[in-house]
């Protein structure tokens, strides 16, 4: 009877060592955790991002769109005049 007590509480000596955790190991894991979830955080964000730029439409674009006008007139009605510039030699 003595004989398998001794045989559990070795088992139960060998399950210890066997399932301990060294401490490079447990750092690993909290640094893959903190790392996950930076991760997630910037995946939201960036799904974030994408669904407000596909809502708000931009409109700077039709802004710049009217300065092009402006700038095509100011040409035309410089060469109304006659003169050319690159003519003059």
């Amino acid at each position: 009877m003595g004989n398998k007590i001794d045989e559990l509480l070795d088992a139960i000596k060998l399950g210890e060592l066997i399932h301990r955790k060294d401490p490079a190991e447990e750092r690993r894991h909290t640094i893959m955790c903190v790392l996950a979830i930076i991760g997630a955080v910037a995946a939201i964000a960036g799904i974030a991002y994408a669904v407000y730029r596909y809502m708000n439409p931009d409109y700077l674009e039709d802004f710049e769109d009217d300065f092009d006008d402006y700038e095509d007139d100011a040409e035309d009605t410089a060469g109304d005049d006659g003169s050319s510039d690159s003519s003059e030699a």
